[in-house]
């Protein structure tokens, strides 16, 4: 984008503008603080199609304009629990879901917790992220459906379904999170907000034909990763994250997934060993890793997650840019 595309904000006046856009649309304070959280946390770290751009995107949603009401307790174990989300954002419900995790973990060293009847969750690493920095390690499924298209389909069918990985670490977590699609559903809806094409080979119409043109991309399928040749990884991988959300109570129609599904599987490492020890252990791994001999042209191996907490650093002192036709339809919206 050149200087006259963009909008350079420093956090605070980003995180202002999505609680008075939120708040403008119908949420409350305490709602619109959690949900903007995560969001100006996308910005920080780089991915701005999880971003404040979503707030568009969620008052755009078909769901937006159902009733919302009370998250509640539909199964409940001192080490698990099944939530319904009240047909909240997943921004706000899948973040009381980690929050009820840790606490659960904090008691019984371990917790399973399930999330369904919410939406749109943005970056499941920052759920991961919360709950590796409270000292627990965790794995996140998060499904949806009439997304992506199984493996030689042409319809929609599963979700863009992320699975995200988190461990305790000094001084930062070990944080994994990817989609098992080829692209997440919200880089498609900023790419068509922005007028820009998709990358070659992540998307189909409605035909099955390639696609780099995001409103064909919507209207037809999103691929899983892997392309031709490795595409059955990708495709194995979304079915069982999808598989995992009938746990958190997905709901099915005719056998299509109808519904989102969050699931945490949460436990403190100390059930094998010391914290200390196991920070060692993978410290001494991720070592080890960066300092392999590298090809030509490499200039470093990269952690995942490292990058993100860099550029988070970065922005919070420089700030970031945004569309300014992003920017402008946020004020609008905050104006009513």
């Amino acid at each position: 984008m050149s200087g006259g595309d963009a909008v350079r904000l420093q956090a605070d006046a980003a995180r202002a503008l999505g609680l008075a856009a939120l708040q403008k649309i119908g949420f409350t304070l305490e709602e619109a603080d959690v949900i903007t959280t995560s969001q100006i946390d996308a910005e920080l770290c780089g991915y701005p199609a999880l971003g404040l751009a979503r707030i568009l995107t969620i008052s755009e949603h078909e769901n937006f304009r159902k009733p919302r009401g009370a998250i509640r307790m539909q199964h409940e174990t001192p080490v698990s629990a099944r939530m319904d989300g009240g047909n909240f954002p997943g921004f706000y419900a899948v973040y009381r879901a980690a929050e009820l995790a840790i606490a659960k973990a904090q008691t019984s060293r371990f917790s399973v917790v399930g999330m369904r009847n919410c939406w749109m969750s943005g970056r499941s690493a920052y759920y991961v992220e919360k709950i590796a920095r409270a000292g627990f390690a965790c794995a996140h499924f998060a499904c949806s459906g009439d997304q992506v298209a199984p493996l030689g389909g042409k319809k929609a069918l599963l979700g863009t379904n992320p699975m995200a990985f988190g461990l305790p670490g000094e001084p930062d977590p070990l944080v994994l999170d990817v989609a098992t699609s080829a692209t997440n559903n919200g880089d498609v809806i900023l790419a068509g907000r922005l007028n820009q094409l998709l990358p070659e080979g992540v998307a189909i119409d409605p035909e099955g034909n390639p696609t780099r043109d995001p409103a064909a991309a919507i209207a037809g399928s999103i691929l899983t990763f892997g392309g031709e040749k490795f595409g059955h990884k990708g495709f194995g991988l979304s079915l069982m994250t999808q598989a995992m959300g009938l746990m958190a109570g997905t709901v099915l129609t005719n056998g299509r997934p109808a519904d989102f599904g969050f699931l945490f599987i949460v436990f403190d490492p100390e059930l094998l060993m010391p914290l200390p020890q196991f920070k060692q252990h993978l410290a001494a791994l991720l070592g080890e890793v960066r300092t392999t001999p590298r090809q030509p042209g490499v200039s470093e191996i990269r952690i995942p997650s490292e990058r993100a907490f860099a550029e988070r650093e970065r922005r919070r002192r420089d700030g970031f840019t945004m569309p300014r036709q992003i920017y402008e339809r946020l004020q609008s919206l905050s104006k009513g």
